[in-house]
């Protein structure tokens, strides 16, 4: 029998823990239920145990902190991943998991917000964030992911054991998303009923500074993942700067054999060599990126190889 691994991470979630590790107990009663306690204060270890979850912490404050560790320590063919706050249910669960165990998938994505997130997200600038967010990793990536930021999701042991977290907050589902996409995984959505958090529950998360972590976390990865692209964006900043200028001082050089605007001409020049100078960053770091996809892709095969 296949083995799959239900992982949440807990940072003070003890009004709802215990409901959330029975719900999937129920609906997934062959899997092991890890919960994986980030320094919480309010014995959400103790209720967690008492439902029946393997209990595990992570000392380092962070969701991305928590997940690095999980990945680390579970060896499973298939792990699912969900919040503590019970906001997602868990009748989802049987269908994210057969699509990687069938094999159709290595990401599955918990769709919210095809689904009822507008209606219940009661926090003011979360939908807004959240379809930002949508917006610029499905414009920079060209791909047409519904729910980038979802905390409900199934995984393949290729992708858990090959992913490299490097985020240590919130920003961790905004990496996921951007990694799955460029080295090309299998990614299949469902969408999933949300509900937001009971009376009485916290979020976590805090709009402002979070948001912007999440930002910081997508132009890093553009970065990293489309060199070329990115840098080339800002050489045809400093190009359109050059032109508009250059192209006086020539225009007027050409009529009166003077040059007038010797600031605007060197000003110019500069600004044609930064251009030129990114230009030629972007080319060598796209053949650095593309080199490292191709490892990539011969550290998959031995991942498959060892795990048959």
């Amino acid at each position: 029998m296949k083995k799959i691994a239900v992982l949440i991470p807990c940072y003070n979630e003890s009004q709802t823990i215990e409901k959330v590790v029975k719900d999937f107990k129920e609906a997934l009663p062959e899997a092991d239920i890890y919960v994986y306690d980030n320094n919480s204060t309010d014995g959400t270890d103790k209720i967690a145990k008492k439902a029946g979850a393997i209990v595990r912490y992570e000392y380092r404050q962070g969701k991305g902190n928590v997940i690095r560790s999980m990945f680390r320590d579970i060896d499973a063919d298939c792990y699912l991943m969900i919040d503590g706050d019970d906001t997602y249910p868990a009748i989802h669960a049987k269908e994210m998991c057969n699509l990687v165990l069938d094999g159709k998938a290595d990401m599955v994505v918990g769709d919210r917000l095809s689904s009822t997130y507008a209606q219940e997200n009661k926090r003011l600038f979360h939908n807004f964030g959240n379809n930002l967010v949508k917006f610029l990793i499905n414009l920079i990536f060209k791909t047409n992911v519904k729910d980038i930021m979802t905390g409900y999701r199934a995984f393949s042991y290729e992708f858990v054991k090959g992913f490299p977290v490097l985020s240590k907050g919130f920003e961790i589902e905004t990496e996921m998303t951007i990694h799955a996409v460029d080295k090309n995984f299998k990614i299949k959505e469902v969408p999933v009923t949300y509900r937001d958090r009971p009376e009485g529950s916290v979020s976590k998360l805090n709009t402002y500074s979070d948001g912007l972590k999440v930002l910081r976390t997508i132009e890093t990865l553009f970065k990293e993942y489309k060199p070329g692209l990115f840098f080339n964006i800002i050489a045809l900043f400093f190009l359109i700067i050059t032109f508009i200028l250059g192209i006086p001082p020539f225009v007027e050089y050409f009529k009166t054999g003077l040059v007038l605007r010797f600031p605007s001409l060197i000003v110019a020049s500069i600004s044609l060599v930064i251009a030129l100078l990114l230009w030629i960053t972007g080319i060598i770091l796209e053949v650095i990126a593309k080199k490292h996809k191709q490892m990539y892709e011969l550290y998959l095969n031995s991942l498959r190889r060892n795990n048959d």
